[in-house]
């Protein structure tokens, strides 16, 4: 029986285009090892109007995943160069159950944290509980993303309280003035 090559699934974001996560996973991978780059992917929702039926054009499933293919291709090349030699996988359905489904044939998952309050850290969290292989999540520092809305938010406010607390009770305290 011959011993499969080492495989390594890298969940591709169409948002930030994990570029640090397809770097780390090639490297993992090496010389000998597969790697392959999964995105999940989905009809959009047509918009109803007042009278209940669908506005405009109804998208076409072969269209959209024809798109989606093409952004796929385009994202892995601009991180990895034309001649990867990536095992591109574009699966329907939602991301959590693509992950998980190619995570089955794999040694390695590795997945960028996720940014949207919606999926939250709840989403890599549940990943690492599931799947059937050791999962690597990259954070937001180590693959360069600038931080989220909620986090510069929270570092404002952050500073902030520590402002108020360390100026109450002193009148006419004025913070030195930045170099």
């Amino acid at each position: 029986m011959a011993a499969r090559p080492y495989t390594v699934v890298v969940g591709v974001s169409a948002t930030s285009k994990s570029p640090t996560a397809l770097d780390w996973g090639r490297a993992q991978a090496g010389s000998d090892g597969r790697l392959v780059a999964v995105r999940a992917w989905r009809l959009p929702n047509p918009q109803a109007t007042p009278s209940g039926t669908p506005a405009g054009r109804i998208s076409r499933a072969e269209e959209i995943e024809a798109e989606a293919r093409a952004a796929l291709q385009r994202d892995v090349a601009a991180t990895l160069g034309e001649d990867h030699g990536v095992e591109l996988r574009l699966v329907r359905g939602s991301k959590y159950a693509v992950l998980l489904k190619a995570a089955e044939d794999a040694d390695l998952l590795v997945v960028d944290a996720p940014r949207q309050l919606l999926a939250g850290p709840m989403f890599a969290h549940r990943l690492v509980y599931a799947a059937s292989c050791p999962v690597v999540v990259m954070p937001p520092h180590i693959s360069g993303e600038p931080p989220s809305v909620l986090s510069r938010v929270a570092g404002a406010v952050g500073r902030n309280v520590l402002t108020a607390a360390a100026t109450a009770g002193r009148p006419g305290y004025q913070r030195p003035l930045s170099r």
